[in-house]
Formats: C-alpha cells, structure tokens, sequence
C-alpha cells in the first residue's frame, strides 16, 4: 500500500516517519486515515515486532493541518465533523491496543494531534530539540481530544495534566523528562540510534511476553486490585507455559544467553 507518510520495516521494526517536513509534518485527512488503518493492520503483520514513529525534518508533528483539515471542516456538518474526531480517537485506540510496542522518537515539535500521538506511544524518546504543546484550548477547543484528558493524567499526574491542558503552553524536552512526560532526552544525533537500539532489544526479546504485558498495563487502568492479580495469575500461568520461558530455563542451566521466537 501507498502512504503519505514514509514507512519502512528491517529485522522487526516498522519506522514510521511524518513526512511533510515543509509543513512540520502537519496531517491531513488521507493521512490520519492511512495511519488508522496501518495501527490495525500491524495487528496481523507477524513481520513487524516494534514500531518507531518519528518526523522528518525539524517536527515531529503539529498536529492537523490548518488549512486542509480545519479550514475544510467549516463546510461540513455535525455528522461530518464527528465522523473525523471519531477517526482521529480511532487512531489512539488502534494505537494502544496494538500487542506491540511503540517508540515515539520525539525530533522536534509535537503539537495537537502531534503531542497525542507521543502519548498514545509506549515509550518516549525526545530529542533536546524536542517540545510538547497540547494546544487545543488556545484555538478555541476543549483540551481533552483523541484521549488526552484520559492519557496524560495517567503519565505525568491529574495536577499536572490539568495545567498543560487548560493552559496549552510550550513543555521543553528538559521540563517534559522531568514530569515523566518522556523517558530519556537524547543529543538530536543519538534520538534515532537510541530508537532503533530499543527497538532491536525489545525485537529480539520474548515479543509475546511483551504484548501480553502492554496489554495488562493499560488493561489493569480499569481494575480493582483483586481483578488486577487474577488477570495476571491467569497470563502468568500462560507465560510460564511458553516455548520463550523455556528457552530461557534450558539457556539458563547451559550459562548461555536465550534466544525467544516469540512463542
């Protein structure tokens, strides 16, 4: 399939790269439905184990576009406008519901829809370059959009959370590691090796065991303690079952390294 956006997958890792540099990787209709459909589709692909999602050029992205998103939306109506914020939410939950992990490697700007995106990621790199604005207020929309009043609470705090999105400004990257907001700040030259490094150890690793672990983190949000340790009784029961765990004990008792496949 044809993307607007650049796409390429090697040993494992899908990298995804925005790729409108001239217009800070802004999104457009076609490519917020190109990447809905990717997120779902990578459901399947047995190929791809970890996916990397970047930004060409100085952005990582900035959101919609204004001129071919908002400015064509003033023509639609009430169904028309919901039908694009329920594919813009479509895009988050295919996001977090892919048994895979993924590595937001955050090159500059992360605006709007941009800044969403990082937080529907599983983990978060920044270059030094790097800032957050969760700008929707300040254009005159609610701030809780695609999942954001619902995510970064869950990251940073509901103190925090609340003033970022109420107020919209500009998070550095220095301010966004010390909140929580990113994993590890990176020189702009070491973002990208960082990613694929992460990417390839979580590619070699026991990838079944790491989906199934993604999925109770944001499964047991839901839970009460006592469903949150049977939930894990029962997936534990199926880990320690598997050809991964087994491979580790006979690598164990041989004092060499495993090698998991996955099953």
């Amino acid at each position: 399939m044809t993307y607007d956006f650049l796409y390429d997958v090697s040993e494992g890792v899908a990298t995804i790269t925005f790729n409108r540099p001239d217009k800070l990787n802004a999104l457009t209709f076609e490519i917020y439905a190109q990447f809905r459909d990717l997120m779902e589709a990578l459901r399947y692909d047995e190929k791809v184990k970890v996916v990397i999602l970047t930004g060409a050029g100085r952005a990582f992205c900035s959101g919609g576009d204004v001129y071919e998103i908002i400015g064509e939306l003033f023509e639609e109506d009430v169904k028309g406008h919901l039908d694009f914020t329920r594919m813009t939410g479509a895009a988050v939950s295919n996001m977090i519901n892919l048994d895979k992990p993924i590595i937001a490697a955050v090159n500059g700007t992360a605006a709007g829809a941009g800044a969403v995106l990082t937080l529907a990621s599983d983990l978060r790199l920044a270059s030094e370059n790097a800032s957050f604005r969760f700008l929707f207020t300040g254009v005159g929309l609610t701030g809780a959009d695609m999942g954001a009043a619902y995510l970064l609470p869950r990251i940073v705090g509901m103190g925090r959370a609340m003033e970022i999105l109420l107020f919209g400004d500009k998070v550095t990257a220095e301010t966004a590691e010390r909140i929580g907001l990113v994993n590890k700040v990176t020189t702009p030259e070491e973002l990208l090796p960082t990613a694929q490094e992460w990417a390839a150890r979580l590619a070699n690793g026991p990838t079944t065991a790491l989906g199934l672990t993604k999925r109770l983190l944001n499964n047991e949000w839901h839970m009460d303690l006592a469903s949150a340790i049977e939930s894990e009784a029962q997936a534990q029961a199926l880990m320690l079952m598997s050809q991964d765990h087994r491979s580790f004990y006979e690598a164990f008792k041989k004092k060499e390294k495993p090698k998991f496949t996955g099953r």
